[in-house]
């Protein structure tokens, strides 16, 4: 049903049948927190007695709330007046314009806005009261007063639909899930090498040919040789159905931003129109993963054609950004071109970079003089930063520092806490990811203003994004467990004061938050009830600790038997073990995963090492203790607490026994995977003590694992071994990151 604008006063009634005992009212288990909430005696009940009022201004959002009570409770409507009332009222009092003052009294609820936004997250604060049965027949409202306003303006989700397609239906869902969490921008990444997803009508082999590969990769970039599935995919939005998803956005005071990919990452336009190249030669949407040489030349067709694509895109979007990409963009193509290298010396620009900075600034103008503002990846620093650009900072916080320090305004989406699209679990059992490791924690504990920028500097933080690319997620379902519960985790960084931020408070409101979104059947990963695991070494003595991020209660065994012992502390370890241990509930049900886990008690746990570089902080989760812990890395990935990754440096290994000890072999295993740009490296040298003697193993495998295992030296009895690991060197031409030196990541140093 749908409110007349026509009408002051609305009525909601609620039919309800009589019940002996009165339902306990929700306890608040907000998200994400409010800045300040008081918890009152008493509760507010809706009955057949409940009028909603709503001033000049709110019918929307009035509308709003009726449709979700009708279709959520299935509650009915009728006119007649009541005792007690739920009021939406214009109040220019708060500063800011998406907070709310929200009071529920036995009597009333009143919701205090300056305008429909903050009067929208109310509404959203209060759906977090009611109870999430949807077939009570008396739903009481915990009495309860709140005041609240969001820390940063700025408060995004991202989806690639390039890589992957998904339907309008999924995307309305989507943004209704960003809704319950408060977000209120959606960055919508619709071109790519592997797919064109927006309809341009001066352009229709945008439609006809950018919008479809041939064939898709199967499994990961890094498994060798590469296989495809041989079918032909893809889509495209038209313009009809991107309206109706910007409408559907806006209704949830959603601003959706839509990113038009320039100069790289525009294979797929240039399959179409291959005039936009620079080798004017046809060539084919990509069909697997990766950077690929051909972008945008920077000709005056290219311009054109761009311009063109604004001209259509600002037709569909309101709001005042349009993502240019500008990340990615090989410049093998422009050092090749006649016409790129005369546009270099006409302009006199310095180099490619600065072509490419050119290219940008010549597209902000463009985007300008339609009302536009545009936003970039940290890439459009490289070669001078456009005017008026806005900078979105993926590849760490260096971007936000230097674009802020400049007066620039930036959103932080670093991967190290933003990138959902990385695994969120050590458990071997998670979906195929592209990499990395980004755990819930990790996650919440993200803190979006850098601390290079002083007070004045950090105003120009507009907030944080959570990116979803996809090109290892297929379907809505895998999206879903992809983004939740880590976006829950994220909106409550980008809305709540720092100081009320409490992991542990909010692990016992995700708890019951999770309900919600069982409610409405969101595959959401829950890895609340995981057990994590450490190896310890104390006065010499070795022992395992368990962990988890719930109060429950954790049940264990050692070397098989049912999980019958009751964690109290560390678990002594005198020889090489396995344990498995679980969650459980108070009435004895095992929740979550069994974890396993095999600690080898090889010789040099326990001993001192030492390194020459420090391993790269995204990839030192473990320290360098991790090297030689009895605990081996991921089979699958390498982006857990075990694998120890290093940033193109040659690595110097000291490991130091307390007593000269009898050895045989030593061994470890590299992981391999050349589409991230990891490389094992070509040998590996031991020396013993201060011998002069110099022991190689080569390595020759092309798996992604690559197992080493050093034992032509006989029996030693040694008190220091120096390991040396020289880095694999520039990645080779036509491969990914070509001319950059390749990564390194060691697994554990088995000495026997």
């Amino acid at each position: 049903m749908r409110i007349q604008l026509s009408f002051k006063f609305l009525f909601i009634l609620f039919f309800l049948g009589c019940t002996s005992k009165i339902p306990e009212p929700v306890a608040p288990n907000i998200i994400p927190k409010p800045i300040s909430q008081t918890i009152r005696t008493g509760s507010f009940l809706l009955n057949q007695e409940t009028e909603l009022h709503f001033d000049d201004g709110f019918e929307d959002i009035a509308n709003y709330a009726l449709d979700y009570i009708e279709e959520t409770y299935e509650i009915q409507l009728n006119s007649k007046k009541g005792s007690n009332s739920i009021r939406i009222l214009k109040d220019d009092s708060n500063a800011n314009e998406e907070g709310y003052r929200l009071e529920v009294a036995e009597n009333k609820i009143e919701i205090h806005a300056n305008n429909s936004r903050g009067a929208f997250y109310a509404i959203q604060t209060l759906w977090q009261l009611l109870p999430v049965e949807t077939s009570q027949k008396n739903i009481h409202i915990q009495c309860i007063y709140i005041e609240d306003a969001p820390r940063f303006s700025y408060r995004g989700m991202h989806l690639d639909v390039a890589r992957h397609f998904f339907s309008v239906d999924f995307i309305k869902r989507y943004l209704d899930l960003m809704a319950m969490l408060k977000m209120n921008t959606f960055h919508w990444h619709l071109t790519e090498d592997q797919g064109w997803r927006i309809e341009i009508k001066k352009y229709p082999k945008l439609q006809e040919i950018a919008a479809f590969r041939n064939e898709t990769l199967i499994g990961h970039y890094s498994d060798q040789p590469h296989q495809f599935d041989g079918k032909k995919y893809g889509g495209y939005y038209t313009q009809k159905e991107i309206k109706e998803i910007v409408a559907y956005a806006s209704e949830r005071q959603i601003t959706v931003i839509p990113e038009i990919e320039m100069p790289g990452h525009s294979r797929a336009a240039i399959a179409a129109y291959p005039e936009l190249g620079c080798t004017g030669e046809q060539i084919s949407v990509a069909t697997k993963w990766g950077v690929f040489e051909d972008v945008y030349c920077p000709s005056e067709t290219t311009f054109q054609f761009l311009e063109d694509v604004i001209d259509e895109v600002v037709e569909l979007f309101p709001g005042k950004y349009i993502h240019i990409g500008g990340d990615e963009a090989p410049k093998t193509q422009w050092k090749n071109s006649a016409l790129c290298q005369q546009i270099i010396r006409e302009k006199g620009l310095k180099d490619e970079h600065e072509l490419q900075s050119y290219f940008i600034t010549r597209m902000e103008k463009y985007i300008n003089s339609k009302g536009k503002q545009i936003i970039g990846w940290d890439e459009i620093l490289e070669g001078g930063l456009a005017p008026n650009a806005t900078v979105m900072s993926w590849r760490g916080t260096n971007g936000a520092v230097e674009a802020a320090k400049e007066g620039h305004n930036v959103i932080l989406t670093p991967g190290s806490h933003c990138y959902f699209d990385h695994y969120q679990s050590d458990n071997e059992n998670e979906p195929l990811a592209i990499g990395g490791f980004l755990p819930l924690e990790r996650v919440y504990s993200f803190e979006p203003i850098p601390e290079e920028l002083n007070a004045k500097e950090g105003k120009f933080v507009l907030g944080a994004q959570g990116n979803v690319w996809t090109e290892y997620i297929k379907t809505p379902s895998q999206v879903e467990y992809m983004v939740f519960p880590r976006a829950i985790a994220l909106s409550e960084v980008v809305w709540s004061a720092k100081e009320n931020r409490d992991y542990g408070d909010f692990v016992g409101r995700l708890e019951f938050f999770n309900q919600r979104l069982d409610a409405k059947k969101v595959n959401y990963a829950n890895h609340l009830y995981d057990v994590k695991g450490k190896l310890e070494i104390q006065k010499g003595e070795l022992s395992y600790s368990l962990q988890t991020t719930t109060n429950k209660q954790i049940k264990y065994s050692i070397n098989g038997g049912n999980l019958n012992r009751s964690y109290q502390g560390p678990i002594p370890i005198k020889q090489s073990s396995e344990i498995k241990a679980a969650v459980f509930n108070k009435e004895g049900t095992q929740l979550g995963n069994t974890f396993t886990q095999k600690i080898n008690l090889h010789k040099a746990v326990g001993a001192n090492i030492q390194l020459n570089v420090a391993p790269h902080p995204k990839y030192n989760v473990g320290g360098k203790q991790a090297l030689i812990n009895g605990i081996s890395g991921s089979n699958k990935r390498y982006g857990d607490t075990e694998w120890l990754g290093f940033s193109g440096n040659d690595l110097e290994i000291s490991i130091q026994f307390k007593e000269p000890t009898e050895i045989t072999s030593i061994a470890t295993r590299f992981h391999n995977g050349n589409g991230q740009w990891i490389y094992a490296p070509k040998e590996i040298q031991v020396q013993f003590d201060n011998e002069e003697a110099i022991f190689t193993q080569k390595t020759n495998s092309s798996e992604l694992l690559v197992p080493v295992k050093l034992d032509n030296f006989g029996v030693k009895k040694v008190q220091n071994i120096s390991i040396s690991i020289p880095n694999y060197g520039k990645i080779p031409e036509g491969k990914q990151g070509a001319g950059h030196r390749a990564w390194t990541f060691v697994d554990e140093l088995i000495i026997n």
